[in-house]
């Protein structure tokens, strides 16, 4: 006979929504409490780059918490310095090696089709459609962020509900300099509150810091480093004193408001222009992407670090001159 129960059980027991029995790779997941799950990113040696392996472990440990009626709240963290530098842009694995142990989550195929079509058909997989599925998940979920999140890290941390993050954490997209519209789920105007300050971040590449991103609503709280965890913890376990089914259509009620003004349908047509982007860029050179961005990307992150050392150096002799002994540099971010 079948039955609701039945078959959640069933699907839950199968490779792509995270069984006990899978040896996840690069990611970890635990229960801290037996309503919160938290699932980390676990490959700080490549500052949390994302290739298939761990978008689809991230995709699966989603599922699982999704599907555990105990589970009233999920955490994403990160190991090492960074939350995520991104998508990986030298992968051990493709998507197609990958599918030998996943099942294709969404419905397109062609994944290793000549052309734009397997190209499309991949990052609308990977990229787009996990993003905006990880988004509707019916459960609130709290990103923990640290130090940089850069372009496709902004894609695990946007569709989150609730964003606490370290005092030295700094967020970009930056990939304009290789040659497409920003990456793929394109919410910008909507994380960073106005079309100039989309577009600031877009067309410069250059980074806000924690301080900023608090301001203009992108994270909830800013805290010390040391702190990070704790306060993330906290601030799940007040979301989880809610009940499962009031906090599920509390979500609803702001996602399904987004979409009246327009969300999906804009991240939709962005994405057809990224694809247009990439299509570009190999008629003109032979790859993907624009052969120069990555060399203006370096060069943006010298002159950022010598930037950041500089004011540090300002700071210090401030300090030093007015015997105060503090040595942050100006807009430093602070705990909030």
């Amino acid at each position: 006979m079948w039955t609701v129960a039945a078959y959640v059980a069933d699907m839950t027991n199968t490779t792509a929504d995270g069984d006990d029995t899978m040896e996840w790779r690069h990611i970890r997941y635990d229960q801290p409490d037996p309503d919160i799950a938290r699932i980390v990113l676990a490959r700080p040696e490549k500052r949390n780059a994302q290739d298939a392996r761990t978008l689809y472990e991230l995709n699966a440990a989603f599922d699982r918490a999704a599907h555990d009626d105990e589970v009233k709240v999920i955490i994403l963290a990160a190991d090492g310095p960074h939350f995520s530098s991104g998508h990986d842009l030298m992968p051990d694995e493709t998507i197609t090696d990958v599918h030998a142990e996943y099942e294709v989550v969404g419905c397109w195929s062609g994944f290793g089709r000549d052309g734009a079509e397997g190209f499309m058909a991949m990052e609308q997989e990977m990229y787009l459609g996990f993003s905006w599925r990880w988004r509707n998940i019916p459960k609130p979920l709290i990103a923990e962020v640290q130090g940089k999140v850069i372009a496709g890290g902004l894609m695990l941390m946007w569709p989150c509900d609730l964003v606490v993050c370290s005092d030295d954490a700094t967020f970009t997209d930056p990939v304009v300099a290789l040659g497409v519209n920003g990456h793929e789920f394109h919410v910008h105007l909507w994380e960073l509150g106005h079309h100039r300050r989309a577009k600031e971040m877009l067309f410069t590449g250059e980074a806000i810091d924690a301080r900023e991103a608090h301001d203009i609503g992108m994270v909830n709280q800013v805290v010390s480093r040391e702190d990070l965890p704790a306060a993330t913890l906290d601030l799940a376990r007040k979301v989880a004193k809610r009940s499962s089914f009031a906090l599920m259509t509390a979500k609803q009620s702001v996602n399904q408001a987004l979409e009246a003004q327009g969300m999906l349908t804009a991240i939709q047509a962005a994405y057809s222009l990224h694809i247009l982007g990439h299509s570009h860029s190999m008629q003109k050179f032979g790859m993907p992407i624009d052969p120069a961005g990555p060399g203006i990307l370096r060069a943006q992150a010298r002159t950022d670090a010598e930037r950041r050392t500089q004011a540090k150096t300002d700071a210090n002799d401030r300090a030093h001159a007015s015997g105060d002994g503090d040595s942050r540099a100006p807009g430093e971010a602070q705990s909030a």
